[in-house]
């Protein structure tokens, strides 16, 4: 196949912090940034190593950062 005239490739720069620590529970009403950050929070959470190398490999690639409560800035 032959390679195309003009390449493109989109690089997010954005970074996105997961406050520690997240929701135990889910809640009724709870939108869904609510309910990925419970769930992103309970991942950081388990103990396992394979779980937190594969988790570290998806934060890495998509540019995600856990931020515990007491290192949160203040505006």
């Amino acid at each position: 196949m032959a390679k195309p005239a003009i390449e493109y490739q989109k690089m997010m720069t954005e970074i996105v912090y997961v406050n520690l620590p997240g929701p135990k529970e889910p809640n009724p009403g709870m939108t869904g940034g609510e309910l990925l950050h419970g769930f992103l929070a309970e991942l950081h959470e388990d103990q396992s190593n394979e779980v937190q190398a594969h988790l570290g490999a998806l934060c890495s690639k998509w540019n995600v950062r856990f931020r515990k409560e007491s290192e949160t800035p203040t505006r």
